[in-house]
């Protein structure tokens, strides 16, 4: 399969994949597949079950719950892990705020997919802290 250089330049700026050299990243990238979503079209519904992992490539999604959007997720960030790791049911809606795209790994792929590159599990885990520290800080 070609390899898709506007997508490995676009992938390769994003925090999530830093750490990753080029043909490593080049070796992830066919592990996921492009999808794009248009302006206030939902990508996930709460409740939802296997929405798999979305890293934003391009764009921005809001994350909405009972009508009131909680965060706005730009360009790099991801979501969906939760769900996909824990097997469980989404807990917000999320958006697109602007045209949006994404790469995306499928549910049943997200832990092989993670596994495959402990650099970008390593990310990912990063945010996760800083987001369980923020909310945190919010809370006191």
């Amino acid at each position: 399969m070609p390899t898709d250089l506007a997508l490995v330049e676009s992938a390769a700026r994003l925090s999530l994949f830093a750490d990753l050299d080029r043909d490593e990243l080049e070796g992830l990238l066919p592990r996921m597949r492009e999808v794009s979503f248009d302006e206030g079209e939902w990508v996930v519904r709460r409740g939802e079950v296997d929405v798999g992992l979305h890293v934003i490539v391009d764009g921005e999604a809001g994350v909405v719950l009972n009508d009131e959007e909680l965060a706005v997720l730009p360009k790099g960030s991801f979501f969906g892990e939760i769900s996909a790791l824990l097997g469980e049911e989404t807990v917000a809606d999320v958006v697109a705020r602007a045209p949006l795209r994404c790469l995306f790994v499928p549910p049943g792929e997200v832990i092989d997919f993670l596994l495959s590159s402990p650099r970008v599990m390593l990310r990912m885990l990063e945010t996760e802290a800083r987001r369980l520290r923020t909310t945190d800080e919010l809370r006191t």
